[in-house]
């Protein structure tokens, strides 16, 4: 097998081993693809600003979601398609998030097998059941039902893809995602668009577990999740995939930070490709960061192996930064360690991954 030094190398692999429509499901998003190009232009304009002469012997980059505590503060995001990338995909990721110790989502939309309730069988970790949410509460209910009853964490409800977007690679090769045509009976697509804040009022009067609302990219948006008592905002703008021309998360984040006010976790996701960038994310007030692109890039590397290995070594990244910058706990940073700047290469996964791009010249 293969020794992975760094993740430029994973992604390599990946890319050497999915053919060109998976690659380009993968890279791609809606329509010109501005808002993928975004989020990465986002985390490419903020510097780390290093301070000197402080003890870092010891460095602990640890953090807390769900009142777990996790190796690094990181989550598996929800993804679909995953076997797409790499057989087995949807196990393989939830046996690697529990052998690493951190949080994973697993999609209502991946494909079957496995289900739900095997996914809780075969692993003991924290888990999160994420619902693409539809109009139809018997269906939401069932589905609730059997999560809470098979020892799941916490509920995620995914809000921005009442519409689904318009990804023109996809279209333009027609290349047809295996979540597009799942065999797990499909929520009815006619309520979908009526989804409202009384659902989410609902939810909460009914059940008592944790709830994630994701794809929140508002102040406005974050400050009516807390007034309905939701625990988690996960700051999303779907990786690009959904809306075009959507502002980057980590340009909402500090928004929605300054609008909860403490009063409820925050996760986002969006772009995250190295350990630097999730120490941007936690300087500016998420407490977690969800990778999709990362860990499915590990995933078609090397399987249950390659999504530890992409953790690994977003460990190493994070670590060697925050001694770099003087910093020993994930606490100590605020935005007195950032700064703006302006970026250096053209946005996207080779602004990352320059390694990807001189391949992309050749």
């Amino acid at each position: 097998m293969k020794e992975f030094l760094t993740l430029q190398e994973i992604a390599l692999e990946a890319r050497r081993k999915l053919n060109p429509n998976v690659w380009d499901y993968l890279e791609g998003g809606a329509e010109s693809e501005t808002s993928v190009k975004r989020n990465r232009f986002g985390l490419d304009s903020i510097a780390l600003k290093p301070r000197v002469l402080r003890n870092v012997v010891e460095i602990d980059c640890s953090a807390n979601l769900f009142k777990h505590e996790t190796r690094l503060p990181v989550a598996i995001a929800p993804c679909g398609s995953v076997d797409d990338l790499n057989s087995g995909g949807t196990l393989a990721i939830a046996r690697a998030a529990e052998e690493f110790n951190i949080v994973s989502f697993f999609s209502a939309s991946s494909p079957t097998p496995p289900d739900l309730e095997e996914i809780a069988t075969a692993t003991g970790h924290p888990k999160v059941y994420q619902l693409s949410v539809r109009g139809d509460p018997a269906v939401i209910d069932e589905r609730v039902k059997r999560a809470i009853d098979a020892g799941y964490t916490g509920i995620g409800l995914t809000l921005d893809a009442i519409i689904k977007g318009r990804r023109e690679r996809d279209m333009v090769s027609r290349h047809v995602p295996s979540s597009s045509s799942n065999r797990v009976a499909p929520l009815p697509a006619a309520t979908e668009t009526t989804l409202t804040w009384d659902h989410i009022k609902r939810f909460k009067d009914s059940y008592d577990i944790p709830l994630v609302l994701k794809a929140i990219a508002t102040a406005e948006d974050a400050v009516l999740a807390v007034e309905h008592g939701v625990d988690v905002i996960y700051v999303s703008n779907h990786g690009g995939r959904q809306l075009d021309y959507s502002r980057a998360t980590i340009d909402i984040l500090p928004d929605v930070a300054e609008a909860v006010g403490g009063k409820a976790e925050i996760m986002i996701d969006g772009g995250f490709l190295r350990g630097t960038d999730i120490i941007k994310a936690i300087a500016l007030g998420a407490g977690c960061v969800a990778v999709g692109r990362l860990m499915c890039l590990g995933l078609a590397a090397d399987g249950q192996a390659g999504i530890v290995r992409v953790m690994e070594l977003l460990e190493s990244e994070i670590k060697t930064a925050m001694g770099l910058m003087g910093v020993t706990h994930l606490g100590q940073l605020d935005r007195s360690y950032l700064d703006e700047v302006r970026p250096v290469s053209p946005p996207g996964m080779a602004s990352a991954y320059p390694l990807l791009g001189a391949i992309a010249t050749e």
